[in-house]
């Protein structure tokens, strides 16, 4: 049992805590997109693959949700965890649908090819990373209520995620690249 005078203590802890996840975060997000930006040498193509990021956080909120647990330090690393996994599937699958089109494939095809082609990696991705969380999300032992806030966060993250980048990326690639696409058609 704890004692009176180590409450305002852990609470004090839990403030200073949340405070300084309230700077890593965003500080976090940023650094994702300057480095997309500077490995793709593109805003719009970063831009297009850093939506996934909140499509990923909305699956966490909504597994929390489900789950009936509340937000939490852990979970909010596991926000962090998730922004990295839900860009390096989009990387995987925006760069193969550039190379395609960079070689000569007309816009749709290029989209279609990649889509397809990347499809079992971008899946593959996911599940691992699901897969390996699902035995802190379902622990009861010690340690528990750290771990399962942060694998929940994960888990249902990357499943929106993962719709996000199979589907909706492309998608987006599509109608931010329509005027290059008409325009190799047209030429």
């Amino acid at each position: 049992m704890l004692k009176n005078k180590s409450v305002p203590l852990l609470y004090e802890q839990l403030q200073s805590a949340s405070q300084r996840l309230a700077i890593v975060v965003p500080v976090t997000l940023f650094l994702i997109l300057t480095l997309l930006v500077m490995a793709l040498g593109s805003i719009r193509d970063s831009l297009i693959i850093f939506t996934g990021v909140p499509l990923a956080l909305t699956g966490g909120v909504l597994a929390l949700v489900l789950r009936g647990i509340p937000f939490s330090i852990s979970a909010g690393v596991g926000f962090i965890a998730l922004s990295g996994i839900a860009v390096l599937n989009g990387l995987v699958m925006l760069t193969f649908i550039r190379r395609l089109h960079d070689q000569g494939k007309d816009l749709h095809t290029a989209i279609t090819e990649g889509a397809l082609t990347r499809l079992r990696p971008v899946l593959m991705t996911a599940l691992v990373a699901s897969l390996g969380f699902v035995p802190m999300a379902i622990n009861t032992g010690i340690g528990a209520e750290v771990q399962r806030p942060l694998a929940t966060v994960v888990i249902g993250g990357i499943i929106s995620s993962t719709i996000l980048t199979l589907f909706v990326l492309p998608a987006l690639y599509r109608l931010v690249h329509f005027r290059e696409g008409r325009v190799a058609v047209n030429s």
